[in-house]
């Protein structure tokens, strides 16, 4: 899953389709006519920061993303015709015109994308993964550059870690879904003004690699 991810993924997006609880929340379960539209890094930038930062417009979004305001209203265009972002009028004022995500995450409905008869889904979903690969890969030099400017409870509470254990391709799969859970149960525990919170970006990387 991806929101804003990446918040799933990106939410981001992860991108593995694995199912996960997903409560209350509007998940969008992407299909190859919305996936085709999302494969482009600016698509998926823009998702990702209305799913974060909420409604925007396309000039304040292009300040946020280094964009022209003409680039990111042509893509938000392209966004609200697959129906992942909508106008948000009651925001507006005079002509200027806000968007919104219209879902708070993204899954895929199929786990075929990548073998999938059309060659331009085949490399839609490339574009999707990659990016996503990037974003999380961005995200973490981030942090990893300006951590001295959180406080210090902040600095001893994250997290890098990475594991090897021997898997079945269904346990792996199974360990996803047990991750997933976890995270999600940590969803609404903390209201969105609670004095010392933040925003915390989660990325799960689940994948075989050689023996030798």
């Amino acid at each position: 899953m991806t929101e804003n991810e990446p918040a799933r993924p990106t939410h981001a997006p992860t991108a593995a389709p694995v199912p996960v609880p997903v409560g209350d929340r509007n998940i969008h379960n992407i299909n190859a006519r919305t996936l085709r539209t999302l494969a482009h890094p600016l698509r998926i930038r823009l998702l990702n920061a209305l799913r974060e930062f909420g409604p925007a417009t396309a000039s304040g979004l292009g300040e946020r993303l280094g964009e022209s305001s003409g680039a990111t209203s042509y893509h938000l265009r392209q966004l609200a015709e697959s129906g992942l972002v909508e106008d948000a009028p009651e925001l507006g004022k005079g002509r200027e015109r806000w968007w919104r995500a219209v879902h708070d995450g993204t899954m895929f409905e199929t786990a075929d994308f990548r073998t999938h008869a059309d060659p331009e889904v085949r490399g839609a979903i490339d574009v999707v993964l990659h990016e996503t690969a990037t974003t999380h890969a961005q995200e973490m030099n981030t942090w990893l550059g300006t951590m001295d400017e959180w406080p210090q409870e902040w600095q001893r509470s994250w997290d890098i870690s990475d594991f090897k254990i021997r898997l079945t391709p269904e346990l792996a799969q199974e360990l996803s879904e047990k991750l997933h859970a976890v995270v999600e149960s940590y969803r609404d525990r903390v209201p969105e003004d609670a004095e010392g919170s933040a925003v915390v970006r989660t990325h799960l990387h689940t994948f075989p690699r050689p023996s030798e």
